[in-house]
């Protein structure tokens, strides 16, 4: 039954969310906070929702301090002006050092938020929030994802930069996982 919103970037995370329970997913969300890299993702969440069939919507904010708890206020509204009844986002292990709005305390404070704050109950779904990136590539793999079709670097090029975090990152992800890395990368 397809009674979700998915909050999809166009990285390596959203993506694989997409493709593991697209069949529950009636709506997709993507949000230009004007960071470097939006123009980068956006498209690739784009061309994945059209694959799938699922409606895709593009949210302009300018913002990006506490980017995920206003994001997820914004899709629990759409989601409940739906009749969609949970909002799944792919925040994972990595991210909790890094960004508070990510860690398990704020995505069960946030889920708590709007199950009070909705008359639908409307809930986070967050299956990745206790795992690595590595555990998500090797889901990817399972479900023969492409990841040359995702965007991970928050440099913003024509390709990405493969020395940043989120570069290095997505690598080791890669290469744990077994997954040979077809990105272009930045000479």
């Amino acid at each position: 039954m397809k009674d979700s919103l998915i909050v999809v970037s166009g990285g390596m995370d959203s993506i694989t969310l997409l493709y593991e329970y697209a069949d529950r997913i009636a709506l997709a969300v993507s949000f230009d906070y004007g960071a470097n890299h939006n123009h980068k993702e956006i498209p690739f969440a784009r061309i994945h929702c059209e694959r799938l069939k699922i409606k895709h919507i593009v949210i302009p904010l300018a913002f990006v301090p506490f980017r995920n708890g206003i994001m997820l206020s914004i899709a629990c509204g759409i989601a409940e002006s739906n009749g969609l009844k949970q909002v799944l986002i792919a925040n994972h292990g990595g991210d909790h050092a890094i960004y508070p709005d990510c860690r398990s305390e704020f995505i069960q404070a946030m889920d708590k938020a709007m199950r009070s704050g909705t008359y639908e109950n409307i809930g986070i779904f967050a299956p990745y929030t206790d795992i690595s990136k590595t555990e998500i590539a090797s889901r990817g793999k399972k479900l023969n994802l492409n990841y040359a079709e995702t965007w991970s670097c928050y440099k913003g090029g024509e390709k990405h930069c493969g020395k940043c975090g989120t570069c290095v990152e997505r690598k080791e992800a890669l290469r744990d996982a077994g997954i040979e890395d077809q990105t272009e990368y930045e000479d």
